[in-house]
Protein backbone atom coordinates (compact mmCIF):
# COMPACT_ATOMS: atom_id res chain seq x y z
CA UNK A 1 0.00 0.00 0.00
CA UNK A 2 1.11 3.45 -1.03
CA UNK A 3 0.79 5.77 1.25
CA UNK A 4 0.38 10.14 0.87
CA UNK A 5 -0.17 12.48 3.46
CA UNK A 6 -2.14 15.28 2.00
CA UNK A 7 -2.25 18.77 3.81
CA UNK A 8 -4.83 21.01 2.68
CA UNK A 9 -3.68 25.03 3.21
CA UNK A 10 -7.04 26.44 3.58
CA UNK A 11 -8.65 26.89 7.22
CA UNK A 12 -12.37 28.10 5.35
CA UNK A 13 -15.20 25.40 6.62
CA UNK A 14 -15.95 25.19 2.88
CA UNK A 15 -12.79 25.70 1.08
CA UNK A 16 -12.22 24.70 -2.04
CA UNK A 17 -9.00 23.03 -1.48
CA UNK A 18 -10.01 21.13 1.60
CA UNK A 19 -13.24 20.09 -0.93
CA UNK A 20 -9.77 19.00 -3.48
CA UNK A 21 -8.52 16.63 -0.99
CA UNK A 22 -11.41 15.13 0.24
CA UNK A 23 -11.89 14.33 -3.74
CA UNK A 24 -8.35 13.20 -3.82
CA UNK A 25 -8.95 11.24 -1.10
CA UNK A 26 -11.92 9.35 -2.36
CA UNK A 27 -10.55 9.33 -5.77
CA UNK A 28 -7.47 7.51 -4.62
CA UNK A 29 -6.08 4.99 -7.47
CA UNK A 30 -5.85 1.52 -6.07
CA UNK A 31 -3.62 0.62 -3.72
CA UNK A 32 -3.01 4.06 -3.04
CA UNK A 33 -4.06 5.74 0.63
CA UNK A 34 -4.70 9.64 0.91
CA UNK A 35 -4.57 10.33 4.33
CA UNK A 36 -5.57 14.03 5.60
CA UNK A 37 -3.44 16.01 7.51
CA UNK A 38 -4.98 18.44 9.94
CA UNK A 39 -3.26 22.10 10.47
CA UNK A 40 -6.04 23.57 12.22
CA UNK A 41 -4.89 23.28 16.10
CA UNK A 42 -1.08 24.34 14.82
CA UNK A 43 -0.29 27.45 16.52
CA UNK A 44 1.55 29.93 15.03
CA UNK A 45 5.15 28.99 15.08
CA UNK A 46 6.97 30.62 18.00
CA UNK A 47 10.26 29.54 19.10
CA UNK A 48 9.94 30.92 22.98
CA UNK A 49 6.77 28.20 22.88
CA UNK A 50 9.11 25.64 21.23
CA UNK A 51 11.49 25.95 23.74
CA UNK A 52 8.93 25.92 27.35
CA UNK A 53 6.02 23.31 25.72
CA UNK A 54 8.36 21.69 22.69
CA UNK A 55 6.31 20.17 19.64
CA UNK A 56 3.03 21.26 19.95
CA UNK A 57 0.73 17.78 19.89
CA UNK A 58 -0.52 19.24 16.56
CA UNK A 59 2.47 19.16 15.06
CA UNK A 60 3.94 15.84 16.21
CA UNK A 61 0.74 14.05 15.02
CA UNK A 62 1.80 15.60 11.43
CA UNK A 63 5.42 14.68 12.12
CA UNK A 64 4.28 11.19 12.78
CA UNK A 65 2.22 11.29 9.61
CA UNK A 66 4.99 12.54 7.22
CA UNK A 67 6.95 10.09 8.29
CA UNK A 68 5.01 6.93 8.09
CA UNK A 69 4.00 8.46 4.71
CA UNK A 70 5.80 7.44 1.26
CA UNK A 71 4.94 10.70 -0.47
CA UNK A 72 2.92 14.44 0.18
CA UNK A 73 0.24 16.20 -1.29
CA UNK A 74 0.09 19.98 -0.82
CA UNK A 75 -3.44 21.40 -2.09
CA UNK A 76 -2.61 24.76 -1.82
CA UNK A 77 -4.31 27.74 -2.11
CA UNK A 78 -2.92 30.94 -3.54
CA UNK A 79 -3.10 34.08 -1.29
CA UNK A 80 -2.52 37.53 -2.80
CA UNK A 81 -0.48 35.84 -5.86
CA UNK A 82 1.87 33.35 -3.47
CA UNK A 83 1.67 30.39 -0.71
CA UNK A 84 -1.20 30.77 2.27
CA UNK A 85 0.78 31.54 5.60
CA UNK A 86 -1.20 28.59 7.61
CA UNK A 87 0.35 26.06 5.68
CA UNK A 88 3.90 27.09 5.66
CA UNK A 89 3.13 27.72 9.19
CA UNK A 90 2.93 24.30 9.21
CA UNK A 91 5.68 23.00 7.72
CA UNK A 92 7.62 25.49 9.31
CA UNK A 93 6.61 24.06 12.56
CA UNK A 94 6.57 20.28 11.07
CA UNK A 95 10.09 20.65 10.36
CA UNK A 96 11.44 21.13 14.04
CA UNK A 97 12.87 18.85 16.33
CA UNK A 98 13.32 15.12 14.20
CA UNK A 99 10.97 16.87 11.82
CA UNK A 100 13.68 18.53 9.17
CA UNK A 101 14.84 14.52 8.61
CA UNK A 102 10.86 13.45 7.33
CA UNK A 103 11.19 15.90 4.93
CA UNK A 104 14.30 15.58 3.54
CA UNK A 105 14.13 12.99 -0.03
CA UNK A 106 10.23 12.94 0.64
CA UNK A 107 8.59 12.93 -3.00
CA UNK A 108 6.12 15.59 -2.84
CA UNK A 109 3.07 16.97 -5.29
CA UNK A 110 1.53 20.70 -5.05
CA UNK A 111 -1.94 20.81 -6.40
CA UNK A 112 -4.31 23.64 -5.78
CA UNK A 113 -7.97 25.59 -6.62
CA UNK A 114 -8.74 29.47 -6.64
CA UNK A 115 -11.71 31.45 -7.48
CA UNK A 116 -9.58 33.46 -10.00
CA UNK A 117 -8.37 32.66 -13.66
CA UNK A 118 -5.12 31.68 -13.02
CA UNK A 119 -5.93 28.53 -10.79
CA UNK A 120 -2.43 28.75 -8.09
CA UNK A 121 0.08 28.74 -10.79
CA UNK A 122 1.83 31.31 -8.45
CA UNK A 123 1.61 29.52 -5.53
CA UNK A 124 2.43 26.33 -6.86
CA UNK A 125 5.54 28.12 -8.39
CA UNK A 126 6.63 29.56 -5.08
CA UNK A 127 6.17 25.74 -2.83
CA UNK A 128 9.22 25.64 -5.38
CA UNK A 129 11.70 27.06 -2.88
CA UNK A 130 10.18 26.16 0.01
CA UNK A 131 10.65 22.13 -1.04
CA UNK A 132 14.18 22.79 -1.84
CA UNK A 133 14.90 24.29 1.48
CA UNK A 134 13.26 21.01 3.47
CA UNK A 135 15.35 19.04 1.45
CA UNK A 136 11.99 17.69 -0.71
CA UNK A 137 11.98 15.75 -4.23
CA UNK A 138 9.13 17.67 -5.87
CA UNK A 139 7.09 15.93 -8.78
CA UNK A 140 6.90 17.99 -11.40
CA UNK A 141 5.30 15.31 -14.10
CA UNK A 142 1.99 16.77 -13.84
CA UNK A 143 0.13 19.87 -12.82
CA UNK A 144 -3.14 20.23 -11.54
CA UNK A 145 -4.22 24.17 -10.98
CA UNK A 146 -8.28 24.23 -10.74
CA UNK A 147 -9.35 27.95 -11.88
CA UNK A 148 -12.68 29.51 -11.35
CA UNK A 149 -13.46 26.79 -8.92
CA UNK A 150 -16.70 28.16 -7.86
CA UNK A 151 -17.92 26.70 -10.77
CA UNK A 152 -16.15 23.20 -9.68
CA UNK A 153 -17.43 23.04 -6.01
CA UNK A 154 -20.49 23.39 -4.46
CA UNK A 155 -21.21 25.43 -1.59
CA UNK A 156 -20.12 22.76 0.89
CA UNK A 157 -17.11 22.69 -0.89
CA UNK A 158 -17.45 19.71 -2.41
CA UNK A 159 -15.99 18.75 -5.77
CA UNK A 160 -18.87 18.41 -8.34
CA UNK A 161 -17.18 18.73 -12.06
CA UNK A 162 -16.50 15.43 -13.74
CA UNK A 163 -13.81 16.84 -15.57
CA UNK A 164 -11.57 18.37 -12.90
CA UNK A 165 -12.12 15.43 -11.08
CA UNK A 166 -10.62 13.06 -13.91
CA UNK A 167 -7.58 15.56 -14.13
CA UNK A 168 -7.35 14.99 -10.34
CA UNK A 169 -7.46 11.01 -10.40
CA UNK A 170 -4.98 10.95 -13.33
CA UNK A 171 -2.77 13.32 -11.72
CA UNK A 172 -2.99 11.21 -8.39
CA UNK A 173 -1.83 7.90 -10.81
CA UNK A 174 1.29 9.78 -11.87
CA UNK A 175 2.25 10.84 -8.82
CA UNK A 176 1.79 7.54 -7.08
CA UNK A 177 3.43 5.75 -9.68
CA UNK A 178 6.44 7.63 -9.16
CA UNK A 179 6.66 6.17 -5.39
Amino acid sequence: MTRILGIAGSLRRASFNAGLLRAAIDGAPDGVQITAGDIADVPLYDGDLEAAEGLPPSVQVLQEALAAADGLLLVSPEYNGSIPGVLKNALDWMSRGPGLGYFKGKPVAVIGASPGGFGTVLAQAHWTPVMRALGMQPWYEAKLMVSRAGGSFDADGNLTDDKVREQLQAFLAGFAASL
